[in-house]
């Protein structure tokens, strides 16, 4: 008995203490929503090149977020304030990371198609070479054969 009412207590005091969330109230400097999708999109793309190239941004002094900050004129608070408020509404969060995650896959696909070119001209081009240097050997082959054609021709003119 003892051990219910303990649990239906504990059970009361975490509703109860969960139903207090309420909505933020909205910033006065709230980022737009297709400004927070550039600036999110930016963010994943620095910090995925962030984790690829990290000596290079180090050695150039980058620090990917101070940068996308000073891109799109804004603070941090300004930021942390914007973001907070959109997150709370899961359904615009979800369009604006949809919206970016949209983008990340389009761009993906068209550097996909460049490399995919640029990976069968160097194909080719390896190929043509390959030919190339054939070429020559078979050229000396025929070279070969004709002076043995003419000898045999001069060994019958005798």
């Amino acid at each position: 008995m003892l051990k219910r009412f303990s649990i239906i207590l504990v059970l009361g005091i975490l509703i109860l203490a969960c139903d207090g969330l309420q909505r933020p109230k909205k910033p006065d400097h709230l980022i737009s929503k297709s400004k927070m999708t550039d600036l999110l999109y930016d963010l994943y793309v620095l910090n995925a090149a962030k984790g690829v190239n990290r000596l290079t941004l180090e050695k150039n002094n980058l620090d990917p977020e101070i940068y996308i900050l000073k891109k799109y004129n804004i603070d941090s608070a300004q930021f942390a304030e914007s973001n907070n408020y959109y997150a709370f509404d899961t359904e615009t969060y979800k369009e604006i990371v949809d919206e970016v995650k949209e983008r990340l896959e389009s761009e993906k696909e068209y550097f996909e198609a460049i490399r995919d070119k640029e990976t069968d001209s160097i194909k080719k081009r390896r190929d043509s070479i390959s030919k190339k240097q054939k070429t020559p050997i078979e050229a000396v082959n025929i070279i070969k054969d004709s002076v043995a054609l003419k000898n045999r021709k001069s060994i019958n003119d005798l």
